[in-house]
């Protein structure tokens, strides 16, 4: 026999020398063990598989804040315009009502330029009735539509001086529905007054009594002055239903009627003796 014999033998003999027990307990640890190296590398497949769900969850999130931070983003950059457009409008609200104050403010001066302008014709046409005509019927037919067109005058009386006597006459009078008007004694009764003080009388508060007056306490009366002198004056009894209360014109053409009504009265007069300009301008040089 040779020696390899002996030998491979020798091993087989060691080997079937292992007792029973040890050799089930052996397998029964290799088992175990690849049991166990199953286990943790399922054990580790599963970790990595929740590792790569998590992995993937984060991604998701992480797209979802890249995209919520964009929106915002966006969204911030939307309000910031918004917040520039609310200001600008804002401006521009403001810029508009300064326009359209100022819109109203020429609006108005515009509405009393073209009273200014209309009162101011008024006037000159007020004017140019007195002084238009040398007739005294038509100076006094003048002042009646000056005094019923112009103030609003319903009923009026026109009394005019002819002498130095304490009694002044009516001259004309126009909506009194009578012919019963009485004469005045200087210096008797508010017209009375005006002849001595040759200061106006007028009754501010016209809507409150509906512009009515009487003879003895008229609405207004106006002493007619030439060279400071009263020489006649109008008494307004009652006054237009629609007249609640004395314009800024009436008072300037109350005024104009006590400053020129007079004059105009006395040049008539005085031009009736002669009946032609040039025989009334006889003389005028002698009186320069």
């Amino acid at each position: 026999m040779s020696d390899d014999t002996r030998n491979r033998g020798e091993r087989t003999s060691r080997t079937s020398d292992v007792p029973l027990d040890l050799a089930k307990e052996r397998e029964n640890f290799v088992r175990s063990f690849f049991k166990k190296g199953v286990e943790l590398t399922e054990s580790l497949m599963r970790e990595n598989e929740q590792l790569r769900e998590r992995l993937e969850r984060a991604e998701s999130d992480n797209a979802k804040l890249r995209s919520q931070i964009a929106s915002d983003d966006a969204i911030r950059d939307l309000l910031r315009t918004i917040e520039k457009l609310e200001e600008e409008r804002a401006a521009l609200l403001r810029h508009s009502e300064t326009l359209e104050a100022k819109r109203r403010s020429f609006e108005g001066r515009q509405e009393e330029i073209e009273q200014e302008v209309n009162d101011l014709a008024n006037l000159y046409i007020a004017s140019h009735q007195l002084h238009n005509s040398l007739s005294v019927r038509r100076v006094i037919r003048h002042l009646r539509d000056l005094c019923g067109q112009l103030v609003g005058a319903l009923g009026f009386v026109i009394y005019v001086r002819t002498d130095d006597g304490a009694v002044v006459k009516p001259l004309a009078w126009e909506g009194l529905g009578t012919d019963d008007i009485p004469s005045v004694t200087i210096g008797e009764g508010v017209t009375g007054d005006a002849f001595v003080t040759g200061i106006p009388h007028v009754r501010e508060g016209i809507a409150a009594e509906g512009g009515q007056g009487t003879f003895d306490d008229p609405v207004a009366v106006i002493p007619l002055l030439v060279q400071e002198k009263v020489v006649g004056a109008i008494a307004i009894i009652t006054m237009l239903e629609q007249k609640e209360r004395w314009a800024s014109v009436d008072r300037e053409l109350l005024k104009l009627l006590g400053a020129q009504a007079g004059v105009a009265l006395v040049a008539a007069n005085l031009f009736a003796a002669v009946e032609d300009p040039v025989r009334a301008l006889h003389g005028l040089d002698e009186r320069l």
